[in-house]
Formats: C-alpha cells, structure tokens, sequence
C-alpha cells in the first residue's frame, strides 16, 4: 500500500481560481506522493464516489488541497464518503509556494518524486449546490423552505440534501436565510461563511431534548431577527426570483 495520496481540486467552475498555477505543480512534484489532479472536487463527490473508495483502498494517508476544511469535510459527509487519516490544506490560505511547502513538510511528507494522474468528472452540469455543516444545522428547516427547485427533503425535524443538481447555478439564496449560517456553497464568489469559512461564533445544533421549549424558541427568533434585520432576506428573495426567471427562459 503507498503511503500517501495528494488531492488537488482545481475547481472546474470557478474561473478566477489562482491556486494551481504551474509553480505549484512544479512543487507538489519534489515530494514523494501520489498527486491526483482533481478537475473538481464537487463534482467527483456527487458523481464519482467509487474514486474516493479507491484512494481509502490503496492509501494510508490523504492530504486534499482545496477549500475551506469545514466544506471539505461536510461535503464528504453529505456524500457518503468515508476517508479515513486525511488532512486538509484551505488553498485561500496558502498565498504562496513557500507557505505550500512548509505545510507538506509539516505534514510529514518527504521530498521525492511525485507521480502525477489527472482525474476528471463526468458531471455535465456545474458542480453547484448546497452542503450542510450538520455540525451548525439546527434543522428548523428555513432552507428546505425557501428553495422552490426540491434540493432538499426535511421530515421529521431532519435536513438533507436529496436533489443536489436540481439546484440553480450560482444561486445561494437558501443559504442566506439559515440562521445558523450552516448552509455552504464553496464556490460563492464572495467567500465569508457561505463559503465554508468558520462562523465567528459556534451555534450549537438544537434537538428536542435540549433544554426547554422556551430557551429553544428564543434562541431561534433571535437568530431569525438578525437575519432580517441585516436585509440578507431581501437579497435572498432577490436571488431566487432571478433563478426562477432563468429557469422559465430554458424551458421557453
């Protein structure tokens, strides 16, 4: 078994996406690991899984280059992914080559020759949509709620993403009305928290067998008025309604 697999996503959809350029490549190949560029991590995740099932097989360690770790590992999640031993490297946090290095290094990756191998998904449609932070979700739903294009399914008190390419490219409005900022979409063009980037402050999920009913019931109103009054709702209805006009022109 080879000790080491190097996953670097390079974000098919996102155009002005300046990690991998060739310097970076020209990096990843002085250490001794298995490199396997990912066209788009997404993608592969909703629609290549048996790829990631061959890396647990044949690797003992995994370290994947892409975006925020709370993304990645929520993604993989959602999915039904299992990588044990694995690692994560935020390429917005790696400005440059030398940072990269000292990571690698850090992460006990020995200088060598890399084997390269590129790995392309068969996912026609941009690799758009919604991933839970189940870790923030306080499953109330909002999000289920407010999409009309049937991505999520919510019974019981439970959340889950069933239609992930029934969502509208670059449509995020779902994520604005969560309260607890756990809906992601990793390639927003603005970054913050509906990126994947880590909440200021960690909301704990809520279950039926957490405190009172009132203590539940504030919480979640306070969490609804300041999303409200930010004017976030707005933009979100904004952003809906201009998916649905682009829909109804494909369908014209």
């Amino acid at each position: 078994m080879n000790k080491t697999a190097m996953l670097l996503c390079q974000c098919r959809d996102v155009s002005e996406n300046q990690f991998h350029k060739e310097s970076t490549r020209q990096l990843l190949s002085g250490f001794d690991a298995d490199v396997f560029e990912l066209d788009d991590l997404c993608a592969l995740a909703v629609n290549e899984r048996s790829f990631f099932k061959e890396i647990e097989e044949l690797y003992t360690d995994k370290i994947i280059m892409a975006c925020y770790p709370r993304v990645v590992r929520n993604l993989l999640l959602q999915n039904e992914i299992t990588l044990s031993n694995y690692d994560v490297i935020n390429h917005h946090e790696v400005s440059r080559e030398t940072q990269l290095a000292q990571k690698l290094s850090d992460r006990g990756i020995s200088p060598g020759k890399a084997r390269f191998n590129e790995v392309k998904s068969l996912l026609a449609v941009p690799s758009w949509f919604p991933v839970i932070d189940l870790s923030q979700c306080t499953h109330c739903g909002k999000c289920a709620r407010f999409c009309l294009f049937g991505v999520y399914s919510y019974s019981e008190k439970k959340l889950k993403v069933v239609n992930p390419l029934s969502c509208k490219n670059l449509c995020p409005a779902c994520a604005r009305t969560c309260p607890s900022s756990a809906i992601m979409f990793p390639k927003l063009a603005e970054g913050g928290v509906l990126a994947g980037a880590e909440p200021g402050k960690t909301v704990q999920p809520v279950t039926m067998n957490e405190g009172n009913l009132a203590a539940r019931l504030s919480q979640r109103n306070q969490l609804h008025r300041t999303v409200l009054n930010s004017g976030i709702l707005q933009q979100a209805e904004a952003e809906r309604r201009k998916a649905l006009d682009e829909m109804k022109k494909t369908k014209e």
